[in-house]
């Protein structure tokens, strides 16, 4: 844990801190990992302890071990593409991000069969867990749900909407678990359970304020283009303009096809029109046949406009900001695209934006999709602010 970390709620009392999230961060090879992130959260109980791990770990020993070492909490967490700690960008990390039982209470409700979803048994089995939470924390009022979900499914656009149908007005915000850029198996698990085309959503009644937000730093340009032919169950984008999708993209964005990558997707996204507003839509490869993949869902029809970025630093600092306007966060859970990550790595700017995140006290890891509400979005930093109760701050 650096010095950063250890002073992250430093201006609160001891009685606000019992209240407040808490976090940790260790090398996942270092000999007892689970024991360095219980020496550094202190001593619980906790009601929820969120563990985001490197792909690089194997998670059968620590996903077995974790409940003796968390006793009484709930212990849930995936597998990430970078992990987010007190230094900004890491890599091989195991990142903790724990909620004190005396401020948080939690329901988590496992989702399996993501490919053939039950919406209304979701809804019920939703329904069910939040009055049942309800019940144990009625002096709670602030709610709010954290989902976690398989990066590879293809399904959160579908799960969000559902998800939406039972929460009404409760936030919600989270992140596609990742493998660190494979895109070839990404994990999720749950009290002692490993799990793939899953989700995992934790419902928390809390003490403290929880505010929610999600931003990106693109503005659309002139430039447009309509999905001519999809296949928006697989998220491919067949042709754009009745053009190869990948041929038209990149005539476009100005670079030549054979040359198309990971680098240049995140440069140039594309945006979509939706509730009022632009989101981002990332591209995550070019197919053989000149087909465009995406993180989201893309229907036949779609207008798609092509995405100018701000200075991806000067546009986080101003977001980070104004978390703290009327005062500081005691912590801050992020769910940040893989691409924004790769975007800060070609724009040479991965280590000011690691500054203003270990500055801003964000913790969590770069995903392959972020959530936030009943919308499934791309290229975003997503996530929570956590505020003690006035009362004892």
């Amino acid at each position: 844990m650096t010095e950063r970390e250890r002073a992250d709620t430093g201006s609160y009392s001891e009685t606000a801190r019992a209240f407040c999230p808490r976090r940790a961060c260790v090398p996942a090879d270092v000999a007892d990992p689970l024991g360095a992130l219980s020496e550094t959260l202190g001593p619980g109980p906790f009601s929820l302890v969120l563990l985001f791990v490197t792909p690089a770990l194997p998670l059968e020993p620590l996903v077995s071990e974790a409940g003796a070492r968390f006793p009484r909490a709930a212990i849930c967490g995936c597998t990430t593409s970078g992990e987010i700690t007190g230094e900004g960008y890491v890599q091989g990390r195991i990142v903790a991000f724990a909620f004190p039982a005396p401020g948080f209470a939690v329901e988590t409700l496992v989702i399996e069969g993501l490919d053939r979803l039950d919406t209304r048994a979701l809804i019920a089995d939703l329904l069910t867990a939040r009055q049942a939470l309800a019940r144990r924390a009625e002096q709670h009022r602030n709610e709010l749900a954290i989902l976690l979900v398989d990066g590879l499914s293809g399904q959160e656009d579908a799960l969000v909407a559902a998800l939406s149908g039972g929460l009404g007005p409760v936030p919600m915000v989270g992140g596609s678990a990742g493998d660190g850029g494979a895109f070839e198996r990404t994990l999720l698990f749950c009290d002692g359970r490993i799990l793939e085309n899953a989700a995992v959503l934790c419902l928390l009644r809390s003490a403290c304020e929880a505010r929610s937000f999600s931003f990106d730093h693109m503005h659309a340009s002139e430039a447009r283009m309509v999905v001519t032919s999809a296949d928006p169950a697989n998220r491919i984008v067949a042709r754009i303009n009745d053009e190869p999708a990948a041929l038209e993209y990149a005539r476009l964005v100005g670079v030549p096809a054979d040359q198309l990558s990971s680098v240049v997707f995140a440069a140039h996204p594309v945006l979509v029109r939706a509730g009022g507003r632009h989101h981002v839509r990332a591209i995550q490869h070019a197919g053989d046949d000149h087909s465009l993949c995406f993180f989201a869902a893309i229907d036949e029809g779609v207008v798609l406009t092509l995405a100018e970025p701000e200075d991806i630093a000067t546009h986080l600092e101003a977001e980070l900001a104004r978390l703290s306007q009327q005062r500081a966060p005691s912590a801050i859970l992020g769910f940040d695209c893989i691409f924004r990550r790769i975007e800060a790595e070609g724009r040479q700017k991965t280590g000011e934006v690691s500054r203003i995140l270990a500055r801003h006290q964000v913790a969590g890891f770069s995903t392959y999709g972020e959530q936030i509400g009943a919308m499934h979005v791309n290229q975003t930093l997503t996530g929570v602010a956590f505020y003690p109760p006035e009362s004892v701050a």
